[in-house]
């Protein structure tokens, strides 16, 4: 990279849970830091605390669907993250996690399996469709951000592509997830893919993890996350020839019909649960740091789908997540 280049990350719903990691770690590696969300809030604890590195990020308002809100922050960026995304449809899942409220997540959760808590009214139903969709918030976001990206003209020059980094995910949530949600996802990493391969100045990374876990900014993950990494530990510690019951739901799935969206998901639903048993969860620090590596301009042969074995090899760590020395 030429000497004068200083590299500059803007994320895309940086005060959420990932993107505050990812700017927090984008700091700690000497990198500049930009983020853009509908509210253009800095990041807070869930207490409501403001930590210092805070104050380092460039907060801005923006619409990720209307590129006119942030197209000027892109010439002067060298990489772009985006982070935001919804796992359930016109849910409150996501508040009820960050302040750590039981009955309101069950209750999301819960409307969410009894038809998404349908409206009667037409025009609420509308409204609700086009602003809370995966369609909208995980695809259409993320494609019209990236052809924002790619149409800019950088400002900075740099011996390697730029990278647009999206926060995608490993299949393995179905039948418990929504099909659509990974659906949504891999059109997205699609786009992407069809936009940067396009133009050599650009470069795209996919980073799929599993479910994100962090034990003081989202405590009622932490014991999914405990017993997800117990099973995928037993399951990789389990005898040859032992049938597991990842092994099981393998063979099950191997008789289902093929999913509709095969060119989507490759498999059945039973397969992507087996998945669930044998993939460990991630601690969002280690998620921002494969993302920062991804986006260093350094790392031009960072390109392509990552998912949890290759982040961990990405940044340093065994299968065991042990640092490797």
């Amino acid at each position: 990279m030429h000497p004068a280049a200083v590299q500059k990350i803007l994320v895309i719903g940086g005060n959420g849970f990932v993107g505050s990691a990812v700017c927090r770690t984008a700091l700690a590696r000497g990198m500049q830091v930009a983020s853009v969300s509908s509210s253009g809030r800095a990041w807070k604890t869930p207490k409501g605390h403001t930590p210092a590195w805070v104050d380092k990020v460039e907060w801005h308002k923006g619409d990720a669907l209307k590129p006119e809100t942030y197209a000027h922050l892109l010439p002067g960026t060298t990489a772009v993250v985006h982070t935001i995304g919804t796992l359930f449809e016109k849910s409150g899942y996501k508040s009820a996690l960050k302040d750590g409220s039981v009955p309101r997540l069950a209750s999301a959760l819960a409307g969410r399996m009894a038809g998404g808590g349908a409206s009667g009214n037409p025009l609420e139903r509308e409204e609700k469709r086009r602003k809370g969709t995966y369609a909208l918030i995980n695809r259409d976001t993320a494609l019209t951000v990236c052809e924002a990206f790619v149409n800019s003209k950088p400002q900075v020059e740099l011996d390697g592509p730029r990278a647009f980094i999206y926060l995608s995910a490993e299949d393995c949530g179905r039948p418990v997830i929504p099909a659509g949600y990974i659906e949504t996802k891999r059109e997205a990493e699609a786009g992407i893919e069809r936009m940067t391969a396009a133009n050599p100045n650009f470069r795209g990374v996919y980073i799929r993890p599993s479910l994100i876990y962090h034990p003081h900014l989202r405590p009622m993950i932490s014991p999914v996350a405990a017993l997800l990494d117990l099973l995928a530990t037993m399951n990789a510690k389990a005898p040859s020839g032992f049938p597991t019951p990842a092994e099981v739901l393998h063979k099950l799935g191997r008789m289902l019909a093929r999913p509709e969206r095969a060119d989507l998901t490759l498999d059945s639903s039973l397969d992507a649960f087996a998945r669930m048993l044998t993939i460990p969860p991630i601690h969002v620090d280690h998620v921002a740091e494969a993302v920062c590596v991804a986006a260093d301009s350094a790392r031009a042969d960072v390109r392509g789908a990552y998912g949890v074995a290759e982040m961990r090899e990405l940044i340093g760590w065994s299968q065991k997540g042990e640092r490797r020395l």
